[in-house]
């Protein structure tokens, strides 16, 4: 199996440093980093120029021009360049735990998701973090909340189970999927625009094609930077098209990564 290491940024280079700077510290380092780049300047784009010059993991910077809030075409444009045959998803403000991607690989299994934990990283805390760029922390570590989510102990992740209903714990910056069943459903709705329930259309197009969901509970640990939260202005219109993919049991949508491929 070879896996992806998908990251999703816009113009926070500082965070994107230490996301990165956690990729490269992983036990089990994924085949390849892809960087799906909403339109950041040209200050995001020279730092992973930099970073992908020193890197001993391929990296892979897909940017498009800034329009507004389009995850989703991003995220569908570099999914398309993806040489894995699995994607392990996260966002270019959550620091990974070192054994992220172990833990995503040791639990992948065929016609199922995998959707992990997020420990919150203060406000208070941002500063210092940026100082000393820490990425590693415990459930003792100073400038966290949610902590119990930062115990990893496989063991006991064992005793979570395949679901077939979509959980209100999905995170799109914490979950993984075969890039096979990916395509099946034609990738990421681009219809939706603005921030707000584009990772969970997704999987629920993935679930009416029989995908089975499984939660990460002490595996796959990230570390969530705290930021001021986006505008939620489409959040009603992209409510109304997860609602329809629910309702009328929508496997594949029109406007998404086929025409990439």
């Amino acid at each position: 199996m070879k896996t992806s290491l998908l990251i999703s940024t816009y113009n926070w280079p500082e965070a994107l440093e230490l996301v990165l700077k956690s990729a490269e510290n992983q036990t089990v380092p994924p085949h390849e980093i892809l960087i799906a780049d909403d339109g950041s300047t040209q200050e995001t784009t020279q730092f992973i120029h930099t970073f992908k010059k020193r890197s001993k993991i391929p990296v892979v910077h897909v940017w498009h021009e800034d329009d507004g809030f389009r995850r989703s075409a991003i995220l569908n444009k570099t999914i398309a360049k993806a040489t894995g045959d699995y994607i392990v998803q996260t966002d270019g403000d959550c620091i990974l735990h070192k054994d992220f991607i172990k833990d995503h690989n040791r639990f992948a299994a065929k016609n199922t998701y995998l959707y992990g934990s997020r420990v919150n990283i203060l406000e208070d805390y941002v500063k210092t973090l940026f100082d000393t760029k820490q990425i590693d922390f415990s459930v003792f570590s100073k400038g966290i909340k949610k902590r119990t989510r930062g115990l990893r102990v496989p063991l006991f992740s064992r005793m979570y189970t395949s679901k077939t209903n979509l959980s209100k714990k999905l995170r799109g910056c914490n979950v993984s999927f075969w890039k096979s069943d990916f395509i099946a459903v034609n990738g990421y709705n681009e219809a939706m625009t603005g921030w707000g329930r584009e990772d969970s259309e997704l999987i629920i197009r993935m679930m009416n094609t029989g995908i089975k969901g499984r939660r990460l509970r002490y595996s796959g640990i990230v570390y969530h930077i705290w930021h001021k939260t986006s505008s939620q202005n489409n959040l009603n219109k992209n409510d109304a098209i997860q609602q329809e993919a629910i309702a009328k049991n929508i496997q594949r949508c029109d406007n998404g990564i086929a025409k990439y491929l």
